[in-house]
C-alpha cells in the first residue's frame, strides 16, 4: 500500500497492486456468508409485521406541497432559475480558467468543519474540485429554494429536512468512483476495499437492522477503561442504581452533589476514560458525587411516564443521597432529558414546600421551553405522533438502535456517511474512541415516558405553562421555583439549540446564571480544562434577545467547567466521605454497577 505521508501527485498516477489471493479467498466466503444472512435478517423482518416507529407518507406529502408552492408561481421560478444558471456559469468558467493552467479562485468552499473535502485532491486535482464545487452549488441552491418556497413552517421544516438527508446522500464523497481516496485506495488494492465494504455492509443489514456499525478495535471495557471512576452502588429501585463515588480529597464540600443523565444512551458518558471524565473531575474538585445509572428498560416498564421517573427517579434519588450523607439541601446537576426532568423536580418540590432539599440546580444542554424545536419539529407532528404510538404499543419501549438510527440521522455526515466512506467504501476500521463507543451502547426507554414527552412536552409545551403538568396531582410551575439556576448551553448543539436553551432561563421565579460553552451537544460537554479546548462565553447581563446576549459576551478560552465549579462550590468542608460509610446506606457493588451493563 501507497505511504501515506508522500502520497502521489494525483489520484490516477497511483501504481496498481494485486490483491492477496488469500485475503480474496477470505473475503468471498465472508461474502458468501454474509450474504446469506442479510437475505434471511431482511426477509424475516419483512414477514414479522412489525409496525415502522415513521409514516412513509409523510415525505410524500411534503415534497407535494413543495412541489405545488413552486409550479404555482412560475414568475418567481423563473427568476430563480435564472440566477441560478448565473451560478453555473460562473462555476464552468472558473473550472475552463483552471483547465487552461490558469490560477482560479473556488465558486463555493466547504462550510467550516466539513470534513467530507478535507483530502488535498479535493481542491489540487480540477475533476474532483469540479465535482466538489458543483454539489456544493446544488446543495446551497436547493437550501435556499426550500426557504424561499411559499411554505406553512411545519411543511418547510419537512422538506427541509428531507431534502438535507438526500443531499447528503449524494455527496461525492459517499461513491466509489467520485471519491478520491476510495479511487486511489481501489486502485492499490485491486478492489480488495471493496470487496471488504460490501462484506461489511452485507453483515450490518443482516446483524444491524442497517444501521452503519462503528467497526473499531476493541480498546474500552466498561468498568475497566470507561466508567471507571472508583465507587459503590448505594441504592437500587426499579428504575436506577445510585452510584457514589469514592473521595479523591481529604475533605469535601459539606454539599453533596446528584447528577442527572438523560434515558438516552448510558450514564458513563459524564464518565469516559479518566483524563476525559466529568464526573471523576468533579470529585478530583472535592464533591462528594452521587449519579443516577438509568435501568435499560424492557416491556416490563412499558407503563412508567414521566411521573415515574420523577418520582421513583430524581425525587428518590434525592432521598437516597440524604440518607447517604445526613445533608439536607445538596446541589443537583443535570443534562439534557435528565435536565428537563429535574425542572419538573424543581417545580414540583417549590409547589409541595420542600425547596431546600435543592439548594443549587445546574441544566446543561437543557430545554424547558419548546417552542422552537427546529428539525425535531419533523418528528412530533400530530399524525407522526400517532404513527410513533402505534409503534410503541407493539413493543413497550423504543429499541435502542431506532433512537441511534434517528440522532445519526440529524447528523448524517458524521454519523452515517463518514462511516459508510470508512467502513464500506474504504473498507477500514475507524481509529478508537470513548465517545463512539458510548454512543454504540445505546438504551431503550419506555413507551408511556416517550407518550407522554412527545405530546405533552414536544407537541404541546406544557412544561413552560403553570399547571400544564401534573405529578402525583400537583400542577408544576416553574416561576414558583426560586433554586438558583445555572444554565450551560453549547453553541453548535443539534439537539437542545443554545438559543432556546438560553429563552428557557426566564421561565425560572429566581436567579439564574448562563454560559454559553463552545462546540456540540456532546463534545461541548465533555471538555475537560487540560485539554483547553473550545473556549465560552459569558456576560452577566439578562437580554430577552440571545443574540444580543451573545454580542455583549467575554469569550474565554478553554473550558467552562472551573468558572461553573467556582460558582458551585460552597464555604464549608467535612471530612471526606465514603460509599457505603457514616450514612444509612451501605455499598451494595462496586460501580458502576450492574444496571450499566444491561444490554
Amino acid at each position: 500500500m501507497t505511504d501515506q505521508t508522500t502520497p502521489p501527485k494525483s489520484v490516477f498516477e497511483t501504481t496498481p497492486g494485486l490483491p492477496d489471493p488469500v485475503t480474496v479467498s477470505r473475503l468471498l466466503v465472508e461474502l458468501a456468508e454474509h450474504s446469506h444472512a442479510a437475505v434471511r435478517a431482511q426477509t424475516e423482518k419483512m414477514l414479522s409485521g412489525e409496525s415502522l416507529p415513521y409514516d412513509p407518507m409523510q415525505m410524500a406529502n411534503a415534497w407535494m406541497a413543495f412541489n405545488t408552492a413552486l409550479w404555482t408561481d412560475p414568475q418567481r421560478l423563473f427568476e430563480i432559475q435564472t440566477r441560478n444558471l448565473e451560478d453555473w456559469t460562473a462555476l464552468w468558467r472558473t473550472m475552463a480558467e483552471r483547465a487552461m493552467g490558469q490560477t482560479a479562485e473556488p465558486l463555493i468552499e466547504p462550510a467550516r468543519g466539513d470534513r467530507r473535502f478535507k483530502s488535498a485532491a479535493w481542491s489540487d486535482e480540477p475533476v474532483f474540485d469540479y465535482l466538489k464545487q458543483a454539489y456544493l452549488l446544488a446543495a446551497q441552491q436547493i437550501g435556499d429554494l426550500v426557504q424561499t418556497a411559499d411554505l406553512d413552517d411545519k411543511t418547510r421544516s419537512q422538506v427541509d429536512f428531507f431534502a438535507r438527508q438526500t443531499i447528503n446522500a449524494l455527496s461525492p464523497a459517499n461513491y466509489a468512483m467520485t471519491n478520491p481516496d476510495v479511487v486511489r485506495r481501489t486502485i492499490e488494492t485491486g478492489g480488495v476495499n471493496l470487496m471488504t465494504g460490501l462484506s461489511n455492509l452485507l453483515d450490518d443489514l443482516a446483524t444491524n437492522d442497517g444501521l452503519v456499525r462503528r467497526r473499531a478495535p476493541q480498546s474500552f471495557e466498561v468498568g475497566k477503561d470507561l466508567a471507571a471512576t472508583p465507587g459503590a452502588v448505594v441504592f437500587q429501585n426499579d428504575l436506577f442504581q445510585l452510584i457514589q463515588y469514592a473521595p479523591s480529597t481529604d475533605e469535601v464540600f459539606k454539599r453533596p452533589l446528584l447528577f442527572v443523565p438523560p434515558l438516552v444512551n448510558k450514564f458513563y458518558l459524564f464518565d469516559l476514560t479518566p483524563k476525559a471524565s466529568y464526573l471523576k473531575w468533579l470529585v478530583d474538585q472535592g464533591h462528594t458525587v452521587f449519579v443516577i445509572s438509568w435501568v435499560n428498560p424492557d416491556k416490563s416498564h412499558a407503563d412508567k411516564g414521566l411521573e415515574d421517573y420523577v418520582v421513583d427517579g430524581v425525587l428518590e434519588a434525592i432521598g437516597a443521597v440524604e440518607a447517604a450523607t445526613g445533608e439536607t439541601g445538596l446541589d443537583l446537576v443535570s443534562y439534557c432529558l435528565g435536565g428537563t426532568l429535574s425542572a419538573m423536580t424543581l417545580a414540583y418540590l417549590a409547589a409541595t414546600n420542600q425547596a431546600d432539599r435543592v439548594k443549587t440546580a445546574t441544566l446543561i444542554a437543557t430545554l424547558v421551553d419548546f417552542r422552537s424545536i427546529g428539525e425535531w419539529s419533523v418528528f412530533t407532528g400530530e399524525k407522526e405522533l400517532e404513527v410513533f404510538e402505534r409503534y410503541l404499543d407493539d413493543k413497550g419501549y423504543v429499541e435502542a438502535h431506532d433512537l441511534s438510527k434517528l440522532f445519526s440521522t440529524v447528523r448524517a455526515n458524521d454519523l452515517i456517511w463518514n462511516a459508510v466512506v470508512t467502513h464500506y467504501l474504504l473498507g477500514d476500521e475507524s481509529r478508537p474512541s470513548d465517545l463512539l463507543s458510548w454512543f454504540d451502547d445505546g438504551a431503550r426507554i419506555p413507551a408511556a415516558t416517550l407518550k407522554q414527552y412527545g405530546r405533552l412536552v414536544l407537541n404541546q409545551n406544557r412544561l413552560r405553562e403553570p399547571g400544564g403538568i401534573e405529578i402525583k396531582g400537583t400542577p408544576l410551575d416553574l416561576s414558583k421555583v426560586t433554586t438558583p439556576v445555572f444554565v450551560v448551553a453549547l453553541k453548535d448543539d443539534h439537539v437542545s439549540a443554545w438559543k432556546d436553551t438560553y429563552s428557557g432561563r426566564f421561565l425560572f421565579g429566581g436567579d439564574t446564571h448562563f454560559i454559553l460553552g463552545g462546540s456540540g451537544h456532546n463534545a461541548g460537554m465533555i471538555n475537560p480544562p487540560e485539554a483547553g479546548k473550545h473556549g465560552y462565553w459569558t456576560n452577566a447581563e439578562r437580554p430577552d434577545d440571545p443574540e444580543a446576549w451573545l454580542a455583549g459576551a467575554e469569550n474565554k478560552p478553554g473550558s467552562w467547567w472551573p468558572e461553573w465549579q467556582a460558582w458551585l462550590a460552597d464555604d464549608q468542608k467535612v471530612a471526606a466521605r465514603t460509599p457505603g460509610k457514616g450514612g444509612k446506606l451501605k455499598a451494595l457493588e462496586a460501580a458502576p454497577g450492574s444496571y450499566v451493563r444491561a444490554k
